[in-house]
C-alpha cells in the first residue's frame, strides 16, 4: 500500500523492540522497515536504506550512540524524517532539550498502544504531535532570559495578519484541510502560507514552526478562534 505509514524503530531492548513492533504491525496503515538496536545501527541502516520512513521511533538511551545524539544527525541528514522520543524519562528539560534538537513528539515507554498509535498518525498528518503538558513544558522551558530580550522586541509586523491566523491554528495542532475550512481559504493557499511561515523564521519543520511562535508569544493558545 502506497499510501502506509512508513516507520523505524530504534530500542537496545530486545523484548520491547520486539513488543513494539508486535503492536505497531497489527495497524494495516503502517510498514514497519526495519528496527535498530542502537544509534549506531539506526543511523548505518538509514544510510544504506532503498526506501526511508515517514518516521523513526527511538529511545533515548542506547549504548554507541544515544538516540538524543541521534536525533539530532537525523534532523541534519535526513530533515523531513520526523522523530518521535520514547522514554522512561518524562521530565521538563528532557522534553525541552528533545524537542529542541528536532523531535516533534515525546512518548514515555509506559504510554498506552492506543495512545502510541494516535501520536504517530497525528505526527504524519499534522508533522507534530505535543500534548498541553507538553506545550506547557515549550512555554516554560524555551524562553530563557535572552530569548526574553528578544520577544520584547519582536516586530509583529513581520507576520501578514493571514499568516499569523494560519500559526495560530497550527499551534492548535488543525490538519491543513481543518485550517482551510475555519479560514473559508483553499488548502493549496493555507501550504502556501505555511511554506511562507517556514522561509520566515527559518524553521526545519512544523515543530520548529511551532516552538518559534510559543518562544516569541506570537500565537495565544488558550484563545478559541
Amino acid at each position: 500500500m502506497s499510501n502506509q505509514i512508513k516507520l523505524v524503530l530504534a530500542d537496545d531492548e530486545l523484548l520491547f523492540r520486539q513488543g513494539l513492533r508486535a503492536i505497531l504491525s497489527k495497524q494495516k496503515e503502517f510498514d514497519i522497515l526495519f528496527d535498530a538496536t542502537d544509534g549506531k545501527d539506526l543511523m548505518e541502516q538509514l544510510r544504506e536504506a532503498s526506501t526511508l520512513p515517514d518516521i523513526i521511533l527511538t529511545d533515548l538511551k542506547m549504548p554507541e550512540l544515544n538516540g538524543v545524539e541521534a536525533t539530532k544527525i537525523i534532523h541534519e541528514e535526513f530533515p523531513d524524517i520526523k522523530v518521535i522520543a520514547l522514554t522512561s524519562y518524562f521530565s521538563k528539560p528532557f522534553i525541552v532539550n528533545m524537542i529542541s534538537i528536532g523531535a516533534v513528539a515525546y512518548l514515555a515507554k509506559n504510554s498506552t498502544p492506543k495512545l502510541m498509535v494516535t501520536t504517530i498518525k497525528e505526527v504524519f498528518e499534522k508533522g507534530f504531535y505535543y500534548d498541553e503538558q507538553v506545550m506547557q513544558f515549550i512555554q516554560e522551558g524555551l524562553l530563557n532570559p535572552s530569548e526574553k530580550k528578544l520577544k520584547s522586541s519582536f516586530d509583529t509586523t513581520y507576520f501578514t495578519r493571514r499568516e499569523k491566523e494560519v500559526l495560530e491554528l497550527i499551534c492548535k495542532q488543525l490538519t491543513t484541510n481543518e485550517i482551510a475550512e475555519a479560514l473559508f481559504i483553499s488548502p493549496r493557499t493555507v501550504e502556501g502560507h505555511r511554506n511562507n511561515l517556514l522561509l520566515k523564521t527559518e524553521s526545519k519543520n512544523i515543530a520548529g514552526l511551532v516552538v518559534y511562535a510559543i518562544q516569541h508569544k506570537i500565537v495565544d493558545l488558550d484563545s478559541k478562534f
